[in-house]
């Protein structure tokens, strides 16, 4: 098939974003990947939960199947197709080091498409990671590869379009390179947030912000035990951590974005300085670590700290002036406190106080049965009933672990609140538990170490046996027991048998796991394996040459975690 039909027939005017002095970005190498003016839904760095947004979401205007286009010449390197994270995705690298990537499409054009559906019937399986040679796939710029789609970690239609170092593999912050949106309006400063030594210790001092002309002033304080003079707040003296709440809106659209740049000035003087411009996947997420993790759990609200908590390992953003940002009052006189916000296309908000010291607060009683746990150490707990160890990358800041169980005749362990879900962890470590009852030998394949954080989230995990103790990687805190999963996945369709398809383009199935996850799936028609794609609970496969004209037998089987198994048979027609 001749690759020129894609080509599109013009390329829309591009207007450069607002840069430092000496940026080393090019501003005329990368074009729009749509053929509609860029709308965003997301932007570069935004606080996610566990990660930074790592490029831009562009809005579809709620429609899939928009033709998607190189944003620049090179070669198609890799494909991927995915259940979550970025579903149907391409990667272009480009011959100038960097390399782009295009996110939750729907479909590749055809002579991609069809290389994709060869790759999967040779391996047999249809989530697969492909990486390609230079002579393979060219591409030029302005060339369609793709249709825009819903695919993977995705809740609405949109192209997630990312711009790499191809050395570093890092994203960067598209709009630096040319692209951005039509947008005048300045970020919206919220609040100010002041913090003592530990970020999850204490109560934070709340200051909610009024913008009065082109500047915010403070209205009020969110702690009534601390006095705020018309626009002076007292702090506590010593070094103090201060972190900001701010929106940040585009021309046409009440979605919310990120800020470009945030500064924050005492007398005068940066003492910080935060810029969202480089950020690795090796890092992202350390987000728990810049933002106060602690309110966004209780509150949903985002607070981004301009200060560095002890093991947040985040390096190309920061810019301090000593202190790991943290403002110094130990002279106990008052000072001019100025936060700057800047977003991608140059609008500035600025927010003015002064800030006073005042006598300090007793610190909060520590729980006489918690168990000091410190950053950059090894830190175990052993108990009668539950056992782990998380390593010295795993906390941010100074806790005092704290955990307590509770019978639960339903369960066949005791319940575990192992501290506070609201305290991050980095990583995943390894948590054992005890049963509190005997478990049969043949079901112990079957046991599930289960979590809650007590509000809207619950985890199910496959645990397996060692010496007594069952077994789970997890990466959180929140309470822990052991239950029996011993149900199959349940497999569902709307077809009935004998039905006559050959009017339709794709047969769906549901398949839904109680207790954990599907593990594993397959479908075959008439003995031949099929390619069934997933997409959360929704699995399909798009009749092709496999399916010919005639009456056939479908089988379908799914595995939980827990190698529960389930068959589901469907006689059909075409």
């Amino acid at each position: 098939m001749s690759i020129a039909k894609y080509i599109l027939p013009s390329v829309l005017p591009l207007v450069c974003a607002a840069q430092e002095p000496g940026s080393p970005y090019p501003q005329d190498l990368f074009r729009n990947p749509l053929d509609i003016p860029i709308s965003l839904a997301g932007n570069f760095g935004e606080c996610r939960p566990g990660h930074f947004h790592s490029g831009l979401d562009i809005r579809t205007q709620g429609r899939e199947d928009l033709p998607v286009y190189a944003a620049a010449e090179g070669y198609i390197s890799r494909i991927k197709t995915d259940k979550g994270g970025f579903g149907h995705a391409i990667y272009i690298t480009h011959p100038n080091g960097y390399t782009t990537l295009y996110a939750h499409l729907n479909k590749y054009i055809p002579f991609l498409q069809t290389y994709l559906r060869q790759q999967q019937y040779e391996r047999k399986r249809w989530d697969v990671d492909i990486s390609l040679k230079p002579s393979q796939f060219p591409v030029r710029k302005g060339q369609q590869i793709a249709w825009s789609g819903n695919t993977g970690s995705s809740s609405a239609p949109h192209l997630h379009f990312e711009i790499r170092n191809s050395e570093t593999e890092h994203p960067l912050n598209p709009q630096l390179f040319g692209l951005r949106v039509e947008d005048d309006i300045a970020p919206t400063i919220r609040e100010v947030v002041f913090y003592g030594s530990n970020v999850y210790e204490g109560a934070p001092i709340t200051v909610a912000m009024a913008k009065q002309g082109s500047r915010y002033k403070p209205t009020r304080a969110g702690n009534s035990r601390l006095r705020m003079n018309n626009d002076t707040l007292e702090v506590q003296e010593g070094l103090v951590g201060v972190g900001i709440n701010v929106d940040d809106y585009m021309n046409g659209s009440e979605n919310t974005i990120t800020f470009y740049i945030a500064r924050l000035f005492l007398d005068g003087e940066q003492v910080s300085k935060v810029t969202m411009d480089d950020i690795g996947y090796d890092e992202s997420r350390y987000v728990n670590a810049y933002t106060d993790h602690k309110t966004r759990q209780q509150t949903k609200r985002w607070v981004q700290c301009m200060f560095k908590v002890p093991g947040n390992k985040l390096t190309r953003i920061y810019k301090f002036s000593g202190s790991d940002g943290r403002i110094d009052l130990t002279d106990k006189a008052t000072h001019e406190l100025k936060i700057e916000i800047t977003d991608n296309n140059g609008n500035t908000s600025t927010a003015t106080m002064y800030v006073s010291p005042c006598i300090r607060e007793e610190a909060p009683a520590a729980d006489a049965e918690c168990t000091p746990f410190r950053v950059g150490k090894v830190n175990e707990y052993s108990g009668p009933g539950i056992s782990f160890t998380i390593d010295e990358r795993q906390l941010y800041d100074d806790i005092c672990l704290s955990v307590r169980s509770t019978p639960d005749a339903a369960a066949l362990s005791e319940k575990y609140r192992v501290h506070y879900p609201y305290i991050p962890l980095h990583h995943y470590f390894d948590l054992k538990v005890k049963p509190s009852k005997t478990i049969p030998f043949d079901l112990r394949s079957k046991v599930a170490l289960m979590y809650t954080d007590g509000k809207d989230t619950d985890g199910k995990e496959a645990a397996s046996v060692e010496n007594g103790w069952y077994k789970a990687s997890v990466r959180n805190f929140g309470t822990y027991w052991l239950a029996l999963d011993t149900t199959a996945p349940v497999i569902r369709s709307v077809h009935k048998n004998g039905a006559d398809l050959s009017r339709l383009k794709q047969l769906t199935l549901t398949v839904k796991d109680d207790m954990t996850s599907v593990r594993s799936f397959s479908g075959t028609i008439d003995g031949e394996w099929v390619c069934f794609e997933q997409h959360g609970n929704s699995f399909f496969y798009e009749f092709d040459e496999h399916c010919t004209r005639g009456r056939h037998e479908l089988v379908f089987k799914a595995e939980d975690e827990n190698g529960n198994k389930a068959t589901y048979k469907l006689d059909l027609s075409r």
